[in-house]
């Protein structure tokens, strides 16, 4: 079995920049029947991850917060903020608008699988971005990766059994 991130993961993933119209990450996502793009700047730095569930906001609109009137004053039950961040995805128009950019989870390239799986299962995460010391995208691991490892490991292993 390969031992690190960087005999597993996928080099050179198809990436979209923060500006780009969301219709034009909608098409990659189409087009190459993936789940994700990694989201890089000009200079190939990770700044965030667009998910197939970031765009379900697109197409479900956000909910009215929740809220109860007392002596003329509006009283939310749920958090305001995360409404307002529901309501931008919602109707964002770029990819910067919609992605998910709060504390991106990443792995480096000498990272364990069994620590970028771990990760990704204590998360709830599919995919993984590959990360160099300067933060420079240098690939993605998903759980697909993962699996066909595995797999390719177990094939290994009983041709090797006589």
């Amino acid at each position: 079995m390969a031992n690190t991130v960087a005999e597993v993961m996928t080099r050179d993933p198809i990436t979209i920049q923060p500006g780009a119209p969301l219709q034009d990450a909608i098409q990659l996502l189409a087009e190459h029947r993936i789940s994700g793009l990694p989201v890089v700047d000009a200079n190939g730095a990770l700044c965030g991850v667009l998910s197939e569930s970031d765009l379900m906001w697109q197409a479900t609109g956000a909910p009215l917060p929740a809220y109860i009137m007392l002596l003329d004053s509006v009283i939310y039950l749920k958090n305001p903020t995360r409404y307002t961040q529901e309501l931008h995805k919602a109707l964002g128009q770029t990819v910067q608008e919609v992605m998910s950019d709060h504390k991106v989870i990443t792995t480096t390239l000498t990272a364990s699988i069994r620590e970028a799986a771990q990760l990704m299962h204590s998360h709830k995460i599919r995919r993984l971005p590959v990360v160099d010391g300067e933060g420079q995208l240098q690939g993605i691991l998903t759980q697909g990766d993962i699996v066909r490892e595995m797999a390719y490991s177990q094939a290994e292993s009983l041709a090797a059994t006589p």
